[in-house]
């Protein structure tokens, strides 16, 4: 008999659909390398995006979220290990081809491992009030992307 997958509780809704746009990130990397776009014009995207977006979404995640099951759980030491690597990767001095595909691979892993492992462990060891409580501190908000440079089309 196959498992249902869990429907992602709506305090967690948010952060998933941030998560979408980080998948949607490793695809216009993908997709601009694979068009030879120049490293430069990607890369002016992928700062953006992580100083907008990934940024603030790892600093809720390791506030609010990660919590809930005990710091000492694998889960969360691996979930804590990948952000930082993501944290090296994209602040590396170093910003070439090799850099754009590690950072797109680690990415699109990273946020897979947090929707189908650390995020369902979570919302099954969450009470309703911390549950309530990242309601109440994140809420959903419009993506804004930057589209001056649409290298991905």
């Amino acid at each position: 008999m196959d498992k249902k997958p869990l429907k992602r509780h709506k305090a967690l809704q948010p952060l998933s659909r941030e998560h979408h746009h980080g998948l949607l990130l490793s695809w216009k990397i993908r997709s601009g390398l694979s068009k030879n776009i120049p490293v430069e014009r990607i890369k002016a995207y992928t700062n953006w995006f992580f100083k907008t977006h990934l940024v603030p979404h790892f600093e809720m995640e390791e506030k609010h979220i990660f919590p809930i099951l005990n710091e000492e759980n694998q889960l969360i030491k691996r979930a804590l290990s990948e952000h930082r690597n993501l944290e090296h990767l994209f602040n590396t001095s170093r910003y070439d081809e090799k850099t754009l595909n590690d950072i797109e691979g680690t990415l699109e892993a990273h946020i897979r491992f947090e929707e189908r492992i650390l995020f369902p462990e979570i919302q099954n060891k969450a009470t309703d009030a911390q549950l309530l409580l990242i309601e109440s501190i994140h809420s959903p908000s419009t993506f804004e992307d930057k589209l001056d440079d649409e290298f991905w089309k």
